[in-house]
């Protein structure tokens, strides 16, 4: 087996909160300075600098997990991860379809920009985000397993915007692939949330809005090589695949 340093949270410049350094092409120099074998790409409730950063990604040998923070009607935040574009781009519709249409206001929660490679806008889209989808997180949950994705519930020590404290509890019917914890969580804090019936991964990530956070907390994924494929059977330890942090 081989060990990838993975950070599975990072927003770029789409996300109003991110800072507008955040470029794709500035997120893949930082990470490879930092040394990382695997991102997450995690915008608020869009996909829509995943493929753009996947490539950049490819000739600085870095893999991408393309996905989204979904928001869900509880205002639990979640990440959600897939394979390929056609999944990608199905979830993209989902969001589109689900998210209400708020108009974002530039000056409370910042700018809303899709770029190219060379940094240029594209598109500045006008609704915000950061918005709860007026699905819940049921049915978030089983949009995304049902496209063979990745669901953890994001950051869930936090007292804002998780499912500890949205809903005080995981329900028992909520299949997810992970947890994610806070740079300085300890472990133990967050393990009577968990199923007692499953072993639950738990992961760390930088949830980076500034390039400087880009790498700075960060999970070791013990896999034969890197793939969508070989990440999922880490998180679910089988096969001797494991997380390590």
């Amino acid at each position: 087996m081989n060990t990838y340093r993975a950070d599975l949270h990072i927003h770029t410049v789409l996300s109003p909160c991110g800072d507008l350094d955040m470029s794709p092409t500035r997120i893949i120099e930082k990470a490879r300075e930092k040394g990382l074998d695997i991102i997450g790409i995690t915008d608020h409730n869009s996909t829509r600098h995943c493929s753009l950063i996947r490539e950049l990604a490819q000739p600085a040998g870095i893999f991408v997990l393309m996905g989204a923070e979904v928001t869900t009607r509880e205002e639990i935040h979640c990440l959600s991860f897939f394979e390929n574009d056609d999944q990608l781009s199905e979830f993209q519709a989902y969001l589109e379809q689900h998210l209400p249409h708020v108009p974002n206001d530039t000056q409370k929660f910042g700018f809303q920009v899709v770029v190219d490679k060379e940094e240029q806008i594209l598109e500045e889209l006008e609704y915000l985000l950061i918005s709860a989808l007026d699905q819940s997180l049921n049915q978030v949950e089983q949009k995304v397993h049902s496209l063979g994705g990745i669901f953890i519930p994001a950051h869930i020590d936090r007292p804002s915007f998780s499912i500890t404290s949205q809903l005080g509890f995981i329900p028992a019917d909520l299949y997810i692939d992970g947890v994610e914890i806070s740079a300085g969580c300890k472990k133990e804090t967050i393990l009577p949330f968990l199923p007692k019936k499953r072993n639950i991964s738990i992961i760390r990530s930088s949830d980076a809005h500034y390039l400087d956070q880009v790498g700075k907390v960060f999970t070791s994924f013990e896999m034969e090589h890197r793939s969508f494929k070989e990440i999922k059977m880490a998180l679910q330890a089988t096969a001797g695949r494991s997380v390590i942090n």
